[in-house]
């Protein structure tokens, strides 16, 4: 496990710890964060912790032609009760990502640093947003990391049934049609499966990374 300095360097991602962690320390600088992006490698750490890097063994993904579309889902479309829009209100969804309580979470993974530090990349056009409306209210959304090819999803956060659900399928039907390689989930979770995200090996994750 590697101890960053005042350098700008990650180890190879195969370095990694058998939990996935490859490096502590650092910072959340802009340069620091792209550099993790473009190397496989993204923070995950709480509060009172050291800025901890991830490239775990498996990566959850979603490549386009498995998106799983429900015929629930489906009907929610067709109902149009939800307007969603792209980088209308970045600070909005990852504050509201930092503050939305999750089941079997006790706190947030979101400290302020990395609001402050997402939101620097937001302004410089590398971090995005997708926010889902009803109503006027915002009730879901997304964000991550946009790396021109593959985008980098760090959270999602919905206050009413489906919103969240809306925001990735409405992200992936459009990733694809600018034909992006997939969205990169990082971690498994059920939710993420039930949209037909899978894992695939951190090597086969690298080279579509680097293609």
């Amino acid at each position: 496990m590697y101890f960053l300095t005042k350098d700008l360097y990650f180890p190879p991602v195969e370095e990694a710890s058998p939990e996935g962690i490859i490096a502590i320390g650092g910072d959340l600088s802009i340069e620091r964060l792209l550099l993790a992006y473009r190397s496989g490698i993204f923070p995950w750490f709480e509060d009172d912790e050291h800025i901890m890097w991830w490239a775990p063994e498996e990566r959850m993904v979603l490549l386009f032609e498995d998106l799983r579309i429900t015929k629930s889902m489906r009907n929610v479309f067709n109902k149009e009760e939800f307007k969603v829009t792209f980088n209308k209100d970045f600070r909005a969804v990852i504050t509201n990502c930092q503050v939305i309580k999750r089941e079997g979470q006790n706190g947030t993974w979101i400290t302020e640093d990395m609001v402050e530090a997402y939101c620097k990349l937001h302004e410089l056009g590398y971090a995005k947003s997708v926010e889902v409306w009803q109503n006027e209210e915002l009730v879901g959304g997304l964000y991550g990391v946009d790396l021109g090819h593959i985008f980098c999803g760090e959270s999602m956060f919905s206050k009413v049934s489906n919103a969240s659900k809306v925001a990735f399928i409405t992200l992936a039907q459009k990733l694809q049609k600018a034909n992006y390689r997939l969205i990169d989930c990082q971690v498994y979770n059920d939710h993420l499966a039930s949209l037909g995200c899978v894992e695939i090996d951190r090597e086969d994750f690298m080279m579509i990374l680097n293609y």
